[in-house]
């Protein structure tokens, strides 16, 4: 199976992490209900850039996405490592700014 590309929009950070939370759980047959997501901030030269975000299933089951800010752009990467998803945003929210 190829990875996929996808153009979306996202007013708020909440509304893109609804998004990914829905992706990763679906890629992986996860209950989104059941599932909670993680968000961990990626950090440049002081100000937040975007997030990490990643959910936990059974058998040590990780899918993590990483959303970045600068590129405008989501990288979805499934238990193994290997991308398998990309979503270039048309408009995405502002990443939060804030010292290191």
């Amino acid at each position: 199976m190829g990875m996929e590309s996808t153009v979306a929009s996202f007013a708020t950070v909440d509304e893109l992490a609804n998004y990914v939370h829905g992706a990763l759980c679906e890629r992986d047959k996860l209950e989104a209900t059941q599932t909670p997501l993680f968000r961990t901030p990626l950090m440049k030269r002081g100000r937040e850039c975007g997030l990490i975000f990643h959910v936990e299933g059974p058998r040590l089951l990780r899918t993590s996405a990483v959303w970045t800010a600068d590129a405008d752009r989501i990288i979805f990467y499934d238990s193994t490592g290997a991308r398998f998803r990309t979503v270039e945003l048309s408009e995405g929210p502002e990443a939060t700014r804030r010292a290191a």
